[in-house]
């Protein structure tokens, strides 16, 4: 498919997601008896309301709240003075996030480990690799994951000047757009170097900083059975996961992914997403 039709397809794919969700969903979700989710189908005039429960795929898949409603017009984003390092949500949720990617030898087997399991993650990619590998970011957006901005080249930001972040970031943003149907609305540094620079030219570029709360290290190669040692003693409700598909051989992390992520929801925890960060 050529590029300009693949992002006319994926605009008209977020359009019409955001139509169903403004137009069709206030009678179509409620709740059962027993406090679990149900699907109602509408009714003919004066017939009773017919309840589906749902299954927990259907609810697994929901963005996390705390952040506003994906459907609500963004005030200007805040310059903060530190990256956010968790997640606020209410029950065990936990965040997923994958950097430096896409990578056509690692990525897609993560991709296919989150569809098996039909959870959501966040990817923060770089530009020059999202440039190279666009179908990746296209299958992304179309299995709801986030794509977040990892710079353009990977740079220690804080050897840079405030014109060459800028570009750094600006580029990397106008490829996600491009690939992905949306600009990235968070941002992440590589290595964990943040500066002021950095903060302030996020936020005007209406990205919010997320950092992480547990790191697999996976980018040493400690082994599969480490990293997913490392997952599984570190989870906790609101902890944001570190991990890498692409810089190097990411084999590793593939393979924990597939062993921690059904015992993480096994242990009760679900694995989901931001919604868009608001103020």
């Amino acid at each position: 498919m050529e590029k300009d039709q693949l992002f006319t397809r994926r605009r008209m794919l977020l359009a019409g997601t955001a139509a169903v969700g403004a137009v069709g969903t206030a009678g179509l979700f409620g709740w059962g008896t027993g406090g679990e989710p149900v699907r109602t189908t509408a009714p003919a005039a004066g017939a009773p309301v017919r309840r589906i429960p749902m299954k927990p795929s259907a609810y697994r898949l929901q963005p996390m709240g705390g952040h506003g409603p994906l459907a609500a017009v963004p005030r200007r984003t805040p310059v903060r003075r530190t990256p956010l390092l968790r997640i606020t949500d209410r029950g065990r949720t936990m965040v997923l996030t994958f950097d430096d990617g896409p990578d056509p030898r690692y990525t897609p087997g993560i991709l296919d480990t989150l569809a098996e399991y039909e959870v959501r993650a966040m990817f923060f990619v770089c530009g020059e690799m999202a440039a190279h590998h666009p179908h990746l970011l296209a299958r992304m957006a179309d299995e709801g994951h986030v794509v977040g901005n990892h710079t353009w080249s990977h740079p220690l930001l804080t050897r840079l000047t405030r014109r060459q972040i800028r570009s750094e970031m600006s580029r990397t943003c106008d490829v996600i757009e491009d690939a992905y149907g949306e600009r990235p609305h968070w941002f992440r540094a590589p290595y964990g170097a943040w500066n002021r620079a950095a903060f302030q030219l996020g936020a005007e570029l209406g990205m919010e900083p997320l950092a992480w709360t547990l790191d697999t290290l996976d980018w040493t190669t400690p082994g599969t059975r480490t990293i997913v040692d490392r997952v599984e003693k570190g989870a906790a409700p609101g902890v944001v996961v570190l991990s890498h598909d692409a810089g190097g051989d990411r084999s590793q992390s593939v393979w924990a992914l597939r062993t921690y992520l059904p015992q993480l929801l096994d242990s009760g925890y679900h694995i989901s997403v931001p919604h868009r960060p608001y103020p």
